[in-house]
């Protein structure tokens, strides 16, 4: 059993209609038929939205994913129309809401892998491949492939795994010709940011992307590039053999893992709260990752 610790209840707001109450995101429908999608503090571990929040976490996300929407604009158009707050909203959605088109959303997650890591390590450890692609021998955690991968995955609901899947069963799903385009979308982005926050002193590890259709159109969607979506490790620190410095959600992980969390994760009871100093280490971490991929300091 998994999923929410206890789930919020949304926020109601004249004018909009609640849809979704997602792992992070809340989105609503205008009455002109836009979108609007906010990003909460809440944050999720093991298949689990965890008790605590995490402060600025949600204004992080989404203020990062329009960063990288401005440096990857000419590789594939994204689905943010405004950052306005819509009439009656309250005070404490300023920086975290997206007024977005609405699309037509392809049903699969597009991971973009450059390193050897997660899920991909264990199958590569077993099989010598990851997501079905055949990979040489000698790699070990951490290490870089050697050309980026395209490992997609069907999308789960919330307190479920996401499903990889061969390529070939998203070109019979999707059909060939979307499904190609997904891939080298997929890729293409990818390869842009990774050599950016190689520039920057940090590894893109993987990545994941949402993507949809307007008007025949491939869209990007959802958030893109930020330590949820990401692998982001510290370049000076990377070291292939071992697991790597990240600036993901990694501190977290590791405490529930640990005896200290008192808490079983392969039992059905939900994990108990973060305590403070781990809730402030995985801050920091979040504004550490945006002022180093952007050049400026978090306010």
């Amino acid at each position: 059993m998994s999923g929410f610790v206890t789930k919020p209840e949304p926020v109601q707001v004249p004018g909009l209609v609640h849809l979704h109450t997602g792992k992070v995101r809340d989105l609503y429908r205008a009455e002109n038929g836009e979108l609007v999608m906010v990003a909460s503090d809440r944050t999720s571990a093991f298949d689990w939205v965890l008790p605590n929040e995490i402060p600025d976490k949600g204004r992080i996300l989404t203020q990062l994913s329009l960063w990288w929407f401005e440096r990857i604009a000419d590789l594939v158009p994204n689905h943010v129309l405004s950052t306005e707050l819509p009439a009656g909203a309250p005070a404490d959605w300023a920086g975290r809401t997206l007024i977005c088109r609405s699309l037509d959303m392809v049903p699969v997650e597009c991971v973009a892998r450059g390193y050897l890591a997660g899920s991909g390590l264990e199958e590569y450890r077993t099989d010598r491949t990851v997501c079905g692609i055949a990979l040489p021998e000698g790699l070990d955690d951490g290490s870089e492939l050697p050309a980026p991968i395209y490992t997609p995955a069907l999308k789960a609901e919330v307190g479920e795994h996401d499903e990889n899947v061969p390529y070939e069963e998203t070109a019979r799903r999707l059909g060939p010709e979307l499904a190609a385009t997904l891939r080298q979308t997929t890729l293409a982005v990818y390869s842009r940011a990774r050599d950016i926050a190689r520039e920057r002193g940090i590894i893109l590890a993987d990545t994941k992307f949402e993507f949809g259709l307007l008007d025949g159109e491939l869209v990007i969607g959802d958030e893109v590039l930020t330590p949820d979506s990401s692998r982001f490790w510290p370049a000076d620190q990377w070291q292939p053999g071992r697991a790597q410095p990240s600036f993901d959600k990694q501190f977290i992980r590791d405490w529930l893992s640990s005896p200290a969390s008192g808490w079983d994760r392969r039992s059905e009871e939900p994990p108990p709260e973060l305590p403070a100093d781990i809730v402030e280490r995985s801050r920091a971490k979040y504004v550490e990752a945006y002022e180093r991929l952007t050049g400026t300091d978090w306010a």
